[in-house]
């Protein structure tokens, strides 16, 4: 799984996070409209069912396009070679990410096709079924929420951190999820189906 996320210098706190108690008769609290920082800095994350495979933070100023992106893949190369020889040696892996233009241009398909990698196709506008978005980068950033950083350098330090806190069990239930949830896309795809079949076969 791999996918790129912002990391800013303040996110707002969840309203469940910023909830308060009030009485029938006392004002309405007023909360401040959330402006995004400046300080921020793009973090790409790859991970699989026991853990984290490569974290590197973007360059400022760098665009994340398939130039970039090939970079990064070689990078990922490497470090499943040196750090999970096991699934280097099996082959046995998958790669998904999303369908933004970088992972789908036709430099970073031919050179996945080229290593014989096998890629989950992603439905397009699904973040529901991209462990990324419904899981890991949640995760990260539930401690981060409602922290003011000066600097980037904190920003960096803060999100590294609440990286590393992830535990085992969190990434294994992330993957359940994930099966579950495209389990669920499975069964609704093949009820619309059926039911086309119906509609033709009584017109």
């Amino acid at each position: 799984m791999g996918d790129e996320s912002w990391c800013y210098g303040y996110d707002s706190e969840t309203k469940q996070a910023s909830s308060q108690w009030k009485t029938p008769t006392s004002p309405r609290p007023k909360k401040a409209r959330q402006v995004r920082s400046n300080v921020k800095m793009m973090l790409i994350v790859f991970f699989y069912v026991r853990g984290i495979v490569l974290w590197e933070f973007v360059p400022p100023g760098q665009t994340v396009n398939q130039e970039f992106h090939l970079e990064v893949l070689r990078r990922l190369r490497e470090n499943v070679r040196r750090k999970r020889p096991e699934l280097w040696r099996s082959g046995d892996w998958l790669l998904h990410h999303d369908n933004a233009p970088a992972h789908t241009a036709l430099s970073v398909t031919q050179y996945l096709a080229s290593l014989g990698w096998t890629v989950i196709p992603h439905p397009p506008y699904s973040p529901d079924l991209a462990p990324c978005d419904f899981s890991l980068f949640l995760t990260m950033k539930e401690t981060l929420k409602g922290k003011r950083f000066a600097t980037v350098e904190e920003v960096k330090t803060d999100s590294q951190e609440a990286l590393n806190n992830i535990k085992l069990q969190q990434f294994q239930r992330c993957f359940t999820q994930w099966e579950k949830r495209l389990d669920k896309c499975i069964a609704s795809i093949e009820s619309i189906l059926k039911g086309i079949k119906c509609f033709l076969f009584e017109m």
